[in-house]
């Protein structure tokens, strides 16, 4: 069997046992529903650039904030803006971090995004909300605007659809990415950020170049 036939095999695995894994995946007591090996490539992305703003599109518990806070107190630097449409009590409380409520689309919420962002700021972004293909990719060309370059506009959760999990949902952010990337120029595909070999973000590590 080939090697990435074999990685496809356990990512489908893994994926599919939500409850035992990724759903029972936890930062500081707080639920992160997110795979470690992506976990791990984020910090390794806030040493290498150290954002000054990192906007996170979908908060859920808070989860990937306060793990992304925690890896901005070592490096001394940055704050996390979280939207999500839904306010949820006991979310994590960090200096760092800001909660927004509302749709991550809405010409509200990016206004109020944008105070928060100065000339000089080094901006990164995560998508992870809506993960239907339409929204997705409303939120790549409003947010692409915000990342400076050599930074990351990261889309989450690129796996689904078949690709290689959960192959019932529907179009979504691989099939998103694929159609922004059609009319951007300023962003490439960064295929080391899938080193480890099981991502949930496959061809969602996007790096702005220009």
């Amino acid at each position: 069997m080939e090697p990435e036939a074999i990685v496809n095999l356990f990512h489908i695995l893994y994926y599919h046992s939500y409850e035992r894994t990724w759903g029972n995946t936890f930062w500081l007591g707080i639920p992160v529903q997110k795979c470690p090996l992506d976990l791990w490539i984020y910090q390794e992305i806030l040493y290498e650039l150290k954002p000054d703003i990192i906007i996170e599109c979908g908060t859920a518990d808070g989860g990937s904030a306060l793990f992304l806070a925690s890896i901005c107190d070592i490096l001394n630097n940055g704050r996390i803006i979280t939207i999500d449409i839904e306010e949820k009590e006991n979310r994590p409380q960090h200096e760092r971090i800001t909660y927004l409520t509302g749709s991550s689309t809405s010409a509200e919420i990016v206004k109020q995004i944008q105070k928060f962002i100065n000339k000089k700021d080094k901006v990164m972004v995560i998508l992870d909300s809506d993960h239907s293909k339409e929204h997705v990719l409303n939120e790549l060309k409003i947010y692409s605007n915000l990342v400076t370059t050599g930074s990351y506009l990261i889309v989450e959760d690129t796996n689904v659809n078949g690709h290689p999990a959960f192959p019932g949902h529907g179009p979504g952010p691989m099939e998103a990415v694929e159609e922004f990337l059609k009319a951007n120029n300023d962003f490439i595909i960064d295929k080391n950020k899938e080193k480890f070999y099981l991502t949930f973000n496959p061809k969602g590590y996007l790096q702005k170049i220009r």
